[in-house]
């Protein structure tokens, strides 16, 4: 498995082939929530199997959004590998922290992480989701 930066045609298209697959389809969230035009500015990551895009997750300032892996390849150390190079990528850039906001079913994953809950559960796109931090 490798991680990287999106910043080819082909990578970024790879990239939001797995946010459309696992949020728009799987998850049913409106396209226009997903693909919120923020993008552009965003650092986008994208991994890879065997040379077939499985995960997915961007850096927005110091928010981490967008955390996605394909339904089949999950359990598979995918999302771990991605929050490993966002947080390289942020110790790199001088951040003190990394915050993001979890959807409730996998909280657990990020607190294992060492991203700490702060406040109350609140929606987006009509699912729970939780706030959560890390200091780098």
């Amino acid at each position: 498995m490798k991680v990287i930066l999106a910043k080819t045609q082909k990578d970024i298209t790879d990239h939001f082939y797995v946010r459309g697959m696992v949020f728009v389809v799987e998850q049913k969230i409106d396209y226009e929530i997903e693909f919120d035009g923020l993008d552009g500015e965003c650092i986008l990551f994208t991994a890879y199997i065997d040379d077939l895009p499985v995960g997915a997750a961007r850096l927005y300032k110091n928010k981490v959004g967008r955390v996605a892996t394909l339904k089949a390849f999950r359990q598979q150390g995918v999302a771990s590998a991605i929050m490993k190079e966002i947080e390289n990528y942020a110790l790199k850039h001088q951040m003190k922290e990394l915050i993001l906001h979890a959807q409730l079913y996998v909280k657990d994953f990020y607190y294992k992480r060492g991203y700490l809950p702060i406040g109350d559960i609140f929606q987006e796109a009509d699912i729970d989701h939780i706030k959560m931090i890390k200091k780098l």
